[in-house]
This record gives structure tokens, sequence and C-alpha cells, in this order.
């Protein structure tokens, strides 16, 4: 029993078969967050009180600049994958809907790409 239209079954529509990845992405990058976000923080409480000098040089270090990328590669992706999700359900206007996640996109690959140039800059001693 087929529940389509005979017009829907010759267009080829249904579904686009990318819902599933995305909540299992959804679901990955968030637990990837988890230990991420934990060692931020206890890092973070590590260099509270420290000067500008030193913030810098914990930033430097390898392993703390390659988990700081990682962070804010996941965190930025995680953010991209939420909004769309938040206008594809609340954007009913396909023109509207079509350039939010076009900004939204820009903007947040934008913000994660300087944060991430920032992060190499301090660690490549710029």
């Amino acid at each position: 029993m087929n529940l389509r239209t005979p017009l829907a079954r010759v267009r080829g529509l249904g579904s686009a078969k990318e819902g599933t990845d995305h909540w299992w992405v959804q679901r990955v990058t968030s637990l990837a967050l988890i230990p991420l976000t934990l060692w931020f923080v206890i890092s973070l409480m590590s260099v509270a009180r420290a000067d500008y000098a030193t913030v810098v040089e914990w930033i430097g270090r390898p392993f703390n600049s390659i988990l700081l990328v990682l962070l804010l590669i996941t965190t930025f992706y995680h953010t991209a994958l939420g909004l769309q999700v938040v206008i594809e359900d609340y954007v009913h206007d396909e023109g509207m809907k079509l350039a939010a996640l076009l900004v939204m996109k820009l903007v947040v690959w934008l913000w994660g790409a300087a944060a991430i140039f920032a992060v190499l800059r301090i660690a490549f001693g710029g």
C-alpha cells in the first residue's frame, strides 16, 4: 500500500533521508562537547587569576591549543546544526527559510573561523 499521490511518485518527492544523519551528528557533537567543555572549565579555573602573558602561554601549549580548536569546531558545528533545526521548524516561508539558513551558516562559520584563527595565531606565536 502506497500512501503517496501519483504526482508525488512521479516527481520522486519523499524522504530526504537526511533527518536521521542530522539527528545522529547532533547527538555525537553533544557527547563530544561534554569532556571538551569539562576540560575547558577546569582549565580556565587554573588560570582564572593569571595575568595576560600566562593565559597566552597556556593557550600556546600544543595540548591546550589542540583541545581548544577541537572545542571550537565542535561547538560551532553543533550550534549550526541546532539553529538549522530551529529555522526549519519555525520559518514557514521557503524564501525566508533559505535566506535565514544561508545567513545563519555564514555567521556561524565566520565566527568559528575567527575563533580558530585566534587560537592558532596565539599557538604559533603570531
